[in-house]
């Protein structure tokens, strides 16, 4: 009996370690396709970037090491500048417009309204709908001489039609088009967010704030924004990094008509993309995104810093 207690003692830790390793080798099972796929489509290609950005490479011939040539021909390159300065337009307009009114929206389909729900499936409706199809119907309603926006202006001012705004087909109204198109695509999206926000506030501060005699804009301006501040932090370091990398919106929606409108619309993703696919210039490509990627980060970790000094 002494002896089969001291087997099983001696057994019991082996078994352990037995149980302990299948147990990983299971979590494991279930991390590796995802890990896997991360591994292959995005960790490695940003090593290859990484390294691309301090080579000379068409694809074809072999690489040629070059150092810093690349970027320092980036401080050089007035489309490149361009391109940045057209991106960093895009994202002063969309990231508070998109926040301002998507937290209106969220706090008045927060309320007891008649057809709430409808209203809420409206409003999300845009951004789960095919881009290329919204973009179509965008391009049909600002036609600048059969869309329903400059006949509707036209007839209430007066203007001929050949003097209202030619919207995307203008230089000049381009970039306002497609910041009010990316609003409009993507306010339902953010609202949501902003209603999960709001239902999460306790009641009772509200009901305190107003037996102190707080009216409405100073409940919103004392509880709503301070209690919605993560919320806000969320949404404004996904609408930066998502302003930054926009490429899909501007191509449905212009098809391809920056370089008709003297690259007015022309952002850093459609920049990279041009150089590495159609000049077939790999390293020099490689060098905007490690830039692109660097301002993102450095835009992410100012938030970061911003949220936690906040918080405190």
């Amino acid at each position: 009996m002494q002896n089969e207690t001291i087997l099983r003692t001696n057994k019991s830790p082996k078994n352990r370690m037995s149980k302990g390793l299948r147990d990983n080798l299971i979590a494991y099972s279930f991390i590796a396709p995802n890990f896997i796929g991360f591994a292959l489509f995005t960790l490695v290609p940003m090593i290859f970037a990484f390294i691309l950005a301090f080579v000379k490479w068409d694809g074809a011939n072999p690489m040629q090491f070059i150092g810093l040539d690349n970027f320092a021909r980036l401080l050089k390159d007035t489309t490149f500048h361009k391109a940045l300065w057209n991106t960093i337009v895009y994202t002063v307009g969309v990231v508070p417009l998109t926040m301002i009114v998507a937290l209106a929206l969220a706090i008045l389909l927060n309320q007891k309204i008649l057809g709430r729900n409808f209203m809420r499936t409206v409003f999300f409706f845009p951004y789960v709908a095919s881009l290329v199809a919204v973009a179509a119907v965008w391009n049909f309603i600002f036609s600048p001489t059969m869309g329903p926006i400059n006949n509707i202006l036209h007839t209430i001012t007066g203007i001929p039609l050949e003097d209202l705004p030619r919207w995307a087909a203008d230089k000049q109204w381009a970039m306002f088009t497609v910041i009010l198109f990316t609003v409009w695509k993507n306010m339902g999206y953010y609202m949501v967010i902003y209603l999960a926000g709001l239902q999460g506030i306790n009641p009772e501060l509200y009901e305190a704030a107003e037996l102190d005699g707080a009216g409405p804009w100073r409940r919103f301006r004392n509880v709503t924004v301070p209690q919605l501040a993560p919320t806000s932090f969320f949404v404004l370091m996904i609408l930066v990094i998502n302003s930054f990398k926009v490429y899909d919106i501007f191509i449905n929606l212009f098809a391809g008509a920056d370089n008709q409108l003297n690259d007015s619309t022309r952002v850093m993703v459609y920049q990279i993309y041009n150089t590495a696919f159609r000049s077939l210039d790999y390293g020099y490509a490689s060098a905007m995104a490690i830039v692109l990627f660097l301002l993102v980060l450095g835009i992410t970790i100012v938030q970061f810093r911003g949220e936690k000094k906040y918080g405190q």
